[in-house]
């Protein structure tokens, strides 16, 4: 069954839980397909009353910060071995390439990568976790995590819904072609992020790795 099909079966009450809960998953490391739901969700908003888009940007914005700062929570006592955890468990997304990408990412932004990485799709699973786990000050990521997941919550639902009500005799006809968009998109950034991190990867491992050994042991005259 088409995901809008199917969603148009579900009382509105439960698009608003089914779009928090999904989000919150991905955003608090579990690849879901977020973004795919949340513009579905959008799109009926517009062709049904009965979902107010508000309040779906308003789920849509919570479930983003409350599950990055679960992810944020996890990966701060959790620390590497998490990662490694991770990377047994979701090799395509927790690999080392993927690692490395991200964290060459906030150590050159910062607080700025949790922001910007809501807008892609393999930094989104990322940010809170990792955040965590570099010890990046709690302030500094809630600010960020606030801001990102309001901007990218709330404006993807806003965008989507206000094309939707323009175009809607348009959309009840070809109301895939937005999914099929943002699947497209979400690959096309996925490619360019696998492209980036085996870089990353290759960079890294070229790298000089110092042990506490090496540093306490003098030099030999």
């Amino acid at each position: 069954m088409h995901v809008q099909e199917w969603l148009e079966t579900v009382p509105a009450v439960s698009i608003y839980l089914l779009v928090g809960v999904v989000i919150g998953l991905e955003s608090l490391g579990i690849p879901l397909p977020g973004e795919i739901i949340l513009v579905s969700s959008a799109l009926l908003a517009s062709q049904h009353g009965d979902i107010d888009p508000v309040v779906l940007g308003a789920c849509a914005s919570a479930g983003a910060i409350i599950g990055d700062s679960i992810g944020y929570a996890i990966g701060r006592k959790g620390g590497r071995p998490l990662l490694a955890w991770l990377g047994g468990r979701f090799p395509k997304h927790f690999g080392e390439a993927q690692i490395a990408m991200a964290e060459r990412s906030f150590e050159k932004w910062g607080m700025w990568a949790v922001f910007f990485g809501r807008f892609v799709a393999l930094l989104r699973i990322f940010a809170g976790p990792l955040a965590g786990v570099l010890r990046m000050p709690y302030w500094k990521f809630l600010i960020a995590n606030v801001l990102g997941g309001i901007v990218w919550a709330g404006g993807t639902t806003a965008v989507v819904y206000s094309v939707g009500v323009v175009a809607e005799a348009w959309l009840k006809r070809f109301s895939w072609l937005g999914l099929v968009v943002a699947v497209l998109i979400g690959l096309t950034s996925m490619l360019v992020l696998k492209n980036r991190a085996k870089k990353a990867a290759e960079q890294s491992a070229g790298r000089p790795v110092a042990t506490p050994e090496s540093d306490s042991v003098p030099a030999a005259d």
